[in-house]
């Protein structure tokens, strides 16, 4: 039976995962845009559009809960100042995924995960 297995593990421990998700979000919330794999673009959505939709509220208790996922400062601030009022009137689907050529090296599949 095949329970329990819905995330991708990325041949990681789940510390191991979580940090990669930190290093991919603040590296999206600074740069705008980052090209990876289309399987870790897939599960930074999600990770991205929850802390957006945290940042849109603003509050003490969302800016400590962003600055304590993201392990940023500066990429929390950025997200509540800059990023986040730009989605005030949108319900959700502020990160776009386009698909790319696959990796030279080893064929994998890439993908460039951009704010809209």
């Amino acid at each position: 039976m095949n329970h329990h297995d819905a995330n991708r593990k990325f041949g990681r421990t789940h510390n191991g995962r979580r940090a990669l998700m930190k290093g991919l979000a603040v590296s999206l919330v600074r740069d705008g845009k980052i090209m990876t794999t289309e399987a870790k673009a897939k599960e930074l959505r999600p990770f991205i559009e929850k802390m957006i939709t945290r940042a849109r509220t603003g509050g003490l208790l969302s800016r400590r809960l962003l600055v304590a996922r993201l392990g940023s400062e500066v990429s929390a601030e950025k997200l509540v100042k800059e990023i986040a009022p730009r989605y005030t009137g949108r319900d959700g689907g502020y990160t776009r995924i386009t698909k790319l050529a696959p990796r030279a090296g080893d064929a994998s599949s890439m993908a460039v995960i951009e704010f809209i």
